[in-house]
């Protein structure tokens, strides 16, 4: 199994990268440096993270300590829902170099297909609908000044997706979506595929106990244990190896030193392919939502709008994990 992706630029892209999402201030710096000692070279940041200054001190220690070099590394960042304004992008990806103490991000994604009033948070009563156009034409051109060596997405639907590919004169690199066991995403994986757009999987591990989080556990549903348990692996790692083996890049989160080794622990063993056809037998549940974005203000009328179609239909109603902090930080 390839180390890396090579994206429709020709760079490379790791096919394992940190997640910093919900990683606290005080310990994201010690995380990404043993994260980088254990052999990650993709780290995947956003403002709306909340620690991505820490990220750049954290970058910073590593190229002083000769750990790695900037050329080693693969640092992806976001689009600040209050910046989707054209005359605003290049102003959020200057502050996002600043934080990560960087010349250029390797990847820039818009970080969702959500927008907000300038300078306000992320809740219901500050949402405003998108002009992705305008926005996809601003991140064009920092594509082409090279404070981005790519251009992607996040959260975007088959729809939104094709609707971008329609005006794009640069094809987005990457769309980074909610993707699992229990949330395969075929249809989208395979549209993405056709186009030349990789995919690339956050919460893969169904980021258990997270804010705004609905549905089932991908760690402990059966048919993942079941097969940990045959082939002598965690959940995590089954989970993780099954999305290398579906095409697509995986970044796990964690601070804890040894499930962060064995996260990245999954390139000398793969799962048969009798034992990946198991995986057709979840039952397919989208656990992020984003229910809040569903508003007038918005343009979405309904999470189907949202969505476009893409949501599943649940017989009962799940338990969800509420939390003030989802309305400022999502992905």
């Amino acid at each position: 199994m390839a180390e890396s992706f090579v994206l429709n630029t020709g760079a490379r892209m790791p096919s394992v990268g940190f997640g910093t999402w919900q990683i606290e201030t005080e310990t994201v710096c010690s995380a990404i440096y043993a994260a980088v000692k254990a052999g990650y070279r993709h780290i995947d940041s956003a403002v709306a993270y909340r620690n991505q200054k820490e990220v750049g001190l954290a970058l910073k220690k590593l190229f002083e300590d000769g750990v790695v070099k900037r050329e080693d590394l693969f640092i992806t960042s976001k689009l600040w829902s209050g910046n989707h304004a054209p005359e605003d992008v290049e102003e959020d990806i200057c502050s996002a170099l600043e934080d990560l103490q960087l010349d250029y991000v390797d990847l820039y994604l818009i970080h969702g297909p959500i927008r907000i009033k300038k300078g306000t948070m992320l809740i219901p009563e500050n949402l405003m609908r998108t002009d992705i156009p305008a926005t996809w034409g601003a991140m064009e051109k920092l594509y082409n000044s090279g404070k981005a060596r790519a251009i992607g997405v996040s959260n975007f639907s088959c729809k939104k997706v094709e609707d971008l590919l329609a005006i794009a004169r640069v094809p987005p690199a990457v769309n980074q979506v909610e993707c699992h066991p229990v949330w395969q995403q075929a249809k989208l994986r395979n549209l993405c595929q056709s186009t030349g757009i990789h995919l690339s999987a956050y919460s893969p591990l169904g980021s258990p106990g997270s804010p705004g989080y609905c549905g089932p556990s991908v760690l402990s549903n059966l048919i993942v244990i079941s097969l940990a348990e045959k082939l002598q692996k965690t959940p995590a790692q089954i989970a993780l190896r099954w999305g290398l083996q579906m095409g697509q890049s995986v970044l796990p989160k964690s601070s804890d030193e040894t499930r962060i080794r064995e996260n990245f622990d999954i390139f000398d063993w793969s799962i048969p392919e009798d034992l990946m056809a198991e995986f057709n037998g979840i039952k397919q549940v989208r656990l992020l939502k984003i229910e809040f974005v569903v508003h007038p203000q918005s343009g979405y009328n309904s999470l189907e709008d949202l969505w476009d179609g893409e949501v599943e239909q649940e017989a009962g109603r799940a338990e969800c994990h509420e939390h003030s902090d989802f309305l400022r930080c999502f992905s």
